[in-house]
C-alpha cells in the first residue's frame, strides 16, 4: 500500500490547481535567477502578490480561526516547495509574529500584526552574536533603560534577512549580574532606526545573511515583549519551533521532521547523478554497470531515504548529516565535471551535487549546530548530563 497518497476531493483539488496557477504566474524564471544572484531566497513582489491573495494569513492561522484545512495547508506547503518559492524571510515572520501577538503591548500587535498578513512587514532574527556561537543566553548585546525608552549596543550575526524587514527581534542584556538566563530581554526593534547598520556577508554556497551594528540606538519601551529580564520565557516558543521540539499533529499531514524542505536539495542531487550513471558514453559504457558505482549510488539512496523517515529531532540530526555524507560521494560519480557550479553549462549533474555538496555544512548549523542538537537528544531525551567542557585537572605528582 501506499501510504504517499492522499486522495483529494473536488474542492482540494481545485485549490490545488489554483495555487498552482498563482505560483507559476508570479514565481518565473527571472525570479527564480534574481534569488540565485543575490542569495536572498526573498522576492518583495512575490511576496506581497501572496500577502494580497491571502495566503500569508492563511498558512499563519490555525483552521479555527480561518486558516487553512490540514490537507489545503499541506498542499500549500508542498506546492510552494515545488515551485521554489524564495521563503526564509516568511519563516522568521511567521516565528516572531506568534510572540509578537503573545507578549507585546496592545499598540504595538495593532502596529505591526496587520501588516505581517499583507506583506509588508518582515522579521527577522537576532540572537547570534560574533563571539556567541549557538549559546545565545550568553548575550552580550545591552539594552539598558533611560527613562520611558532603551538605549541598545551591540552586534548580531546570522541575522538572515535583515536587509529585507522591518523588524528584528532581538535578544538583549539587561542585567549582566543576574545568571545568564534571568538577565535578558526580548525587543522588537524596528530596523530603520538611527544607529542600526546592516553589513551583508555571503556563504559558501551563495545565500546573502548579515551582520548587524547597534550603536546606542534608542527604543521606545512599547517594543520590549514582555518584561524586563524575563525574555527567555518569551524566546522559547521560536526556539521550541525552530528546533522542531514541537509535537507533531497526529494527522501527519507534514514533514517528518523539521528542515525537510531542505534535504530536497539531496533529491534533486541523487536523482541527477543517477541519469548520469544511466547514459553511455562514446564506447557504449555505463557507470551503473561498475558495481562499485552502483553500490555507492544504492547506498546514497538509501542513507537518503533513512534520513527523510527520521522523525523530530532526530531527523533534523540525519538529514543534515546525510548531506554531508553522500554529497562528495554523489560528486565522485558524477565525475570532474560535477565540480561546476550549479546551472553552468557544461555541468555533469547540472551542478546539483556542488551544489549539496556547499549547502550541507550550513544545513548543519542552522537554528544551532549538529552538535547543539544531539546534547539536546542526550540531555531531554535520553536523559544524560551536560557535556563537561573544562580542562582536565592538572594531576598532582
Amino acid at each position: 500500500m501506499d501510504f504517499t497518497q492522499v486522495e483529494l476531493n473536488d474542492d482540494d483539488q481545485a485549490f490545488r490547481e489554483e495555487v498552482r496557477g498563482f505560483l507559476a504566474e508570479h514565481v518565473t524564471d527571472e525570479v527564480r535567477r534574481r534569488d540565485r544572484e543575490t542569495g536572498d531566497n526573498f522576492d518583495e513582489g512575490v511576496h506581497l502578490a501572496i500577502g494580497a491573495a491571502g495566503y500569508l494569513e492563511k498558512e499563519w492561522k490555525a483552521e479555527g480561526d480561518g486558516g487553512f484545512t490540514r490537507v489545503r495547508r499541506r498542499i500549500w506547503e508542498l506546492e510552494k516547495r515545488r515551485a521554489h518559492v524564495p521563503w526564509v524571510t516568511w519563516g522568521t515572520t511567521s516565528l516572531v509574529a506568534r510572540s509578537v501577538l503573545a507578549f507585546g503591548k496592545p499598540e504595538l500587535v495593532d502596529e505591526v500584526m496587520p501588516k505581517v498578513f499583507s506583506g509588508h512587514v518582515r522579521m527577522c532574527l537576532g540572537y547570534t552574536e560574533p563571539e556567541g556561537g549557538s549559546d545565545i543566553a550568553t548575550c552580550k548585546t545591552r539594552a539598558v533603560r533611560d527613562g520611558g525608552q532603551w538605549i541598545i549596543n551591540g552586534a548580531k550575526m546570522f541575522t538572515t534577512g535583515a536587509h529585507n524587514c522591518q523588524y528584528v527581534f532581538l535578544i538583549t542584556n539587561t542585567d549582566p549580574q543576574a545568571p545568564k538566563h534571568k538577565s535578558l530581554s526580548m525587543f522588537l526593534v524596528p530596523l530603520d532606526l538611527p544607529g542600526i547598520e546592516i553589513q551583508g556577508i555571503r556563504t559558501v554556497d551563495g545565500d546573502r545573511t548579515n551582520i548587524v551594528y547597534y550603536s546606542d540606538v534608542r527604543v521606545d519601551d512599547k517594543y520590549l515583549l514582555g518584561d524586563a529580564n524575563n525574555g527567555w520565557a518569551v524566546l522559547r516558543g521560536p526556539l521550541d519551533a525552530e528546533h522542531g521540539a514541537v509535537a507533531s499533529a497526529p494527522d501527519g499531514l507534514q514533514d517528518v521532521a523539521i528542515m525537510a524542505h531542505q534535504a530536497g536539495f539531496m533529491s534533486a542531487a541523487l536523482d541527477a547523478v543517477a541519469a548520469t550513471t544511466t547514459t553511455p558514453d562514446g564506447a557504449g559504457r555505463r557507470r551503473i554497470d561498475d558495481d562499485s558505482v552502483a553500490y555507492r549510488l544504492g547506498r546514497s539512496a538509501a542513507r537518503l531515504e533513512a534520513s527523510l523517515s527520521t522523525p523530530s529531532i532526530f531527523g533534523r540530526v540525519s538529514q543534515a548529516q546525510t548531506m554531508r555524507d553522500i554529497g562528495p560521494d554523489l560528486m565522485d560519480i558524477a565525475g570532474p565535471a560535477s565540480v561546476l557550479p550549479i546551472e553552468t553549462d557544461g555541468a555533469e549533474d547540472h551542478g546539483t551535487s556542488e551544489y549539496l555538496y556547499r549547502f550541507a555544512p550550513l544545513a548543519g548549523i542552522y537554528g544551532g549546530t549538529l552538535e547543539v542538537f544531539r546534547n539536546m537528544i542526550a540531555q531531554h531525551v535520553l536523559g544524560l548530563g551536560k557535556p563537561n567542557y573544562s580542562p582536565p585537572k592538572a594531576k598532582v605528582s
